[in-house]
């Protein structure tokens, strides 16, 4: 059932990326010839409005074929206003970007019925206060629910530490403890700690940690947009640095997974509850946008890096140079996948 849950996963996600190519193509008046879920010999197809929709053999990803695309023949020409390689640049830049567009999209639509539903968060409950630490000094203790920070209330435990860092001075915290609702006033001060990249930074703190208590945050539609809005913008951010981790060397290589790991991932999630699954499709969702923004020549940001290229230089690249690139985009994706592949069977056997 694992195995079944993840292949739909991956294929309702490719089909939206897809569908965001297939979509900016056809506004532009491009023939779609081949819409495909999946790589390989084709096992289904239907032609329909006159491109062929298929599901092909390999089910880990999709295509769109357009009439003058074809990256191993980079000077295709095709006669016809409704050829791809005939329309200019910005308009090929924004069918390129609308893939990864439309996985963003998807991402927020899927957060904002998250939210809708019930979102999940950490309690704003302490469960742990350290010694000799502002909070303590404070008179701050185990079980205290934090309610508001000055003048802002305080619905999850995030809430907390966005209150923290993005102030200066001291800090009022309405506490409720024994139904009882008291104040204290609390001046953080500068400590050292880590990011979720495990680096060691600084920042404001008053010393302590949560409860492992969950709460149901209960969201009107407006704040639903507001969430889904701020959720993809934050799920983009952190994977953009984490990539950016990645090639610094901060994050080792060992931490990347492949398909197996998306495919655990995505089965424990469907086995937990239908807001895990939807969360872990979302974050997915941003992943494969943001990845494929990626300025490497197989994927849709290299193309568009070569679109710029002809604007700026009023030219194209030549076809050699169009085709060594691409096909050093392919083995540097082949390299990854791999990679992702001896991790998830070296997790595995431990």
């Amino acid at each position: 059932m694992g195995t079944i849950t993840f292949l739909l996963v991956l294929s309702f996600l490719v089909f939206f990326h897809e569908l965001g190519h297939f979509l900016a193509a056809r506004y532009f008046g491009i023939k779609v010839e081949v819409f495909s879920i999946g790589f390989g010999k084709k096992i289904f197809s239907k032609k329909w409005m006159g491109t062929n929709w298929q599901f092909a053999i390999i089910p880990l990803g999709g295509y769109v074929k357009m009439k003058g695309q074809d990256d191993t023949k980079p000077g295709l020409q095709e006669a016809g206003n409704d050829s791809y390689n005939n329309k200019k640049p910005w308009q090929r830049i924004i069918i390129l970007f609308a893939g990864p567009f439309a996985n963003f999209i998807l991402a927020a639509i899927l957060y904002f019925a998250i939210a809708l539903l019930g979102a999940n968060a950490l309690s704003p409950t302490i469960g742990q206060v350290v010694v000799d630490s502002p909070a303590h000094k404070a008179g701050l203790k185990v079980n205290d629910e934090i309610l508001r920070i000055n003048n802002s209330d305080v619905k999850q435990w995030k809430d907390i530490g966005k209150h923290i860092i993005n102030s200066q001075g001291a800090l009022k915290f309405y506490i409720k403890r024994d139904g009882v609702i008291i104040s204290k006033v609390i001046r953080p001060h500068i400590s050292d700690s880590e990011n979720i990249f495990k680096e060691k930074i600084k920042k404001r703190m008053i010393g302590i940690a949560p409860a492992p208590k969950i709460v149901t945050l209960n969201m009107t539609p407006i704040e639903s947009l507001v969430f889904a809005y701020d959720t993809t913008i934050e799920s983009s951010k952190m994977i953009f640095k984490g990539v950016q981790k990645l090639i610094q060397g901060v994050i080792p290589s060992s931490e990347v997974g492949g398909v197996i790991t998306i495919g655990k991932v995505i089965s424990d999630a469907s086995q937990s509850s239908i807001i895990a699954l939807l969360t872990i499709t979302a974050l997915i969702s941003v992943n494969l946008g943001v990845l494929n923004l990626l300025p490497i020549p197989a994927l849709d940001g290299g193309h568009i890096m070569f679109n710029l290229y002809e604007i700026i230089t009023r030219r194209k690249p030549s076809d050699k140079a169009f085709l060594y690139l691409t096909v050093a985009g392919w083995v540097i994706l082949g390299s990854l996948m791999f990679l992702g592949i001896y991790n998830d069977i070296n997790r595995l056997l431990k």
